[in-house]
């Protein structure tokens, strides 16, 4: 009898606990999508004699908030990279592209970091560069017996995806190499669309620089920034970051440098450069505090993960604790070679303290992520850090012999164009024969307020004198402008400005038989000056007609899309800001202003028609960074006649035949 209530309260518990898991699970609104099972190698691979990238879509949950609208749902996903070295040459500093395509944002990526400098949770819609970390070499198979862990890595990917829900499968457009010297084929789909894969091989028609060392050769960039251990010492060492600009029309001022410790290092001293933020609990309560314990933190130059780094003014240059190193202290200035070549180059260095595991003196591991920026110049992109032969440096002690660095990593950043509304300088476009100026793009430099102005507007015309004004005071110069043209009174709200602190105004001065002439003028609006400016313009058809410029000195760069490189004058190469108008109660602000007019002859270019817009610029940069360009151009008169010639000739006729009728 005891034996069945037994048996008989078991199963009630057993029942009752299986109903408790079932109602768990349906309780559950996840969409959770487990893989068939693990992804398997693609016979393809068997076959590749280079590099083989595969990526392969894992598994998505629905995440928060659950919407109705497809498009707008948000949903977690997994993915897995990989990258395996089937050929015979080592791939040193590998550098994969993955082009995502759903608005993704990636969360994280074990084994590489993002090439671009932002950290996780990085938006990625439009694909993304990951470089290897900490591996980012990987050996043949032919030297490490075929070790996975030498010649392959993973990439485990998370992040949010939008719009693509099941049976959809997220995946990106496409997936190829970076390093130079190798071509990758389209991608091959399988797996039910769940994997993509390709085979990169050696392009036969690059031709690498040859080099004797197991480095990999210095790369060619607009701003090349090199990291050289010069002394190693156990627990510490001695690094110097040294900035070169190799961009005739790039430049950097007031420059600020950032990167990211990966190993828990911080600077105890600096000489030539200085960091934004000295605080110490970071270093107090985190390793450093741990291992250095008799340590005055309180002098340490910088505990922060991700320093900003920026140049010492001038007047430190000679300073026996903080300066008195070549090319430093210039005010975070680095020029064109074609400007000053002594300026082109910027050098600081810093006292990096370790933590253990890496407290050896050949644990050297340079910073990631590295960005640099500054006031108003081009926009810059760093790639990561690739370990070169070590810098040659003269010998401290003035005989002909060279010292080599411990370590030397280069770190190459490239100009990129702007996108749309994220210039730093605009420009307006002007003409002899129409007296409306078509200003600067709206929110050409960004709209970081638009609740009061619309921001996709046309901008409006004006009449010249209004460049003179700032954009607050512009407004009812605009619109009485505007009635004054017949153009009625515009929509509300009217256009933003433009945000920009330089404006350059580009006017056609003159246009005669022989040649033609233009009329440059440089507006900084901004209460802050600009000190040995330049500024650099584009001409398609009107390059060799080049003649003089009068009050700027010019440069012919035709190795740079026909570019006409202009800066000031000796005394003359100050833009000043923007200052108080003659009563200030009354008058508007004026900006600081440089002119000049530019002569151009026909005589090497013939066939060039000013009035249809020959006469303007494809391109303009002021200091580097390429400013906003009008999207139309100032029409001639006889262009705006738009009147049927027909009617007008079938009306006299026909008056004509008339009146004739009337006298007879």
């Amino acid at each position: 009898m005891k034996i069945a209530l037994l048996k008989a309260l078991f199963f009630v518990f057993f029942l009752v606990f299986s109903c408790s898991n079932v109602l768990v699970i349906e309780a559950q609104d996840y969409e959770f999508e487990k893989p068939d099972k693990a992804p398997t190698v693609p016979k393809e691979q068997n076959s590749c004699n280079g590099i083989f990238l595969t990526y392969t879509f894992l598994t998505r949950e629905k995440e928060y908030p659950h919407v109705k609208n497809a498009t707008a749902q948000s949903w977690a996903f997994k993915s897995i990279a990989t990258i395996l070295n089937a050929g015979i040459e080592d791939l040193k500093a590998w550098k994969m592209f993955i082009g995502f395509q759903h608005e993704e944002i990636l969360v994280s990526a074990s084994g590489a970091v993002n090439m671009n400098g932002d950290d996780f949770p990085a938006k990625v819609g439009n694909g993304t560069f990951l470089s290897g970390y900490p591996q980012s070499d990987l050996k043949t198979s032919i030297e490490t017996a075929g070790d996975l862990t030498q010649i392959q890595v993973e990439i485990e990917l998370m992040g949010t995806q939008f719009g693509v829900k099941p049976p959809g499968i997220p995946m990106p457009k496409t997936i190829r190499l970076e390093n130079n010297g190798y071509k990758c084929p389209v991608p091959i789909r399988k797996g039910k669309g769940s994997t993509m894969f390709t085979c990169c091989v050696k392009n036969p028609k690059f031709k690498a620089n040859v080099t004797k060392t197991k480095f990999l050769p210095r790369q060619n960039g607009d701003l090349s920034l090199i990291y050289d251990v010069l002394q190693a010492y156990e627990g510490n060492y001695l690094a110097q970051v040294t900035i070169d600009n190799n961009s005739p029309l790039g430049r950097l001022d007031h420059w600020n440098l950032t990167w990211e410790w990966m190993r828990g290092e911080f600077i105890n001293t600096m000489r030539g450069a200085y960091t934004h933020w000295k605080d110490a609990s970071e270093c107090i309560y985190g390793p450093p505090g741990t291992y250095y314990k008799d340590l005055d933190f309180s002098t340490a130059m910088n505990c922060q993960r991700k320093p900003i780094i920026s140049d010492l003014p001038s007047e430190k240059a000679k300073d026996e604790k903080v300066g008195n190193i070549p090319f430093c202290c210039r005010n975070g200035t680095i020029l064109p070679a074609i400007m000053d070549e002594s300026k082109a180059r910027s050098i600081f260095q810093l006292q990096v303290y370790k933590v253990p595991p890496d407290m050896n003196r050949t644990a050297l591991n340079p910073p990631q992520k590295w960005k640099i920026d500054g006031v108003l110049n081009p926009q810059y992109k760093c790639g990561a850090p690739i370990r070169v032969a070590p810098t040659e440096f003269p010998d401290p002690s003035g005989l002909q012999a060279r010292s080599l660095a411990i370590a030397s990593w280069q770190v190459v950043c490239n100009i990129t164009k702007p996108t749309i509304k994220s210039s730093r300088c605009c420009v307006s476009f002007s003409a002899f024969y129409n007296d409306s100026v078509i200003p600067c793009n709206t929110c050409a430099c960004g709209c970081p307020d638009a609740d009061r102005c619309n921001p996709n507007a046309q901008p409006l015309l004006l009449p010249s004198q209004a460049l003179l004004v700032p954009f607050a005071n512009r407004q009812e110069k605009a619109l009485a402008w505007a009635k004054l043209k017949g153009k009625g009174t515009p929509k509300t709200p009217l256009p933003c400005a433009d945000n920009c602190g330089v404006s350059i105004n580009w006017h056609i001065n003159s246009d005669y038989r022989k040649g033609w002439s233009a009329r440059v003028t440089l507006f900084n609006w901004q209460d802050s000056y600009f000190e040995d400016w330049f500024a650099a313009v584009q001409m398609k058809k009107a390059f060799l007609g080049y003649e003089n410029v009068y009050s700027f000195n010019g440069t012919l760069l035709p190795q740079i899309n026909n570019t006409i490189f202009f800066q000031g004058l000796q005394g003359l190469t100050f833009l000043m800001g923007e200052t108080n108008g003659t009563n200030p109660l009354r008058d508007p602000r004026v900006p600081g202003k440089q002119q000049s007019v530019v002569s151009f002859t026909k005589k090497q270019t013939p066939g060039i028609n000013i009035a249809k817009g020959d006469g303007f610029p494809s391109k303009l940069f002021f200091n580097g960074e390429e400013c906003s360009l009008p999207t139309a151009i100032p029409i001639a008169a006889a262009q705006r006649s738009h009147i049927n010639i027909l009617p007008i000739a079938v009306l006299t006729i026909v008056t004509f035949v008339l009146m004739m009728d009337h006298f007879h």
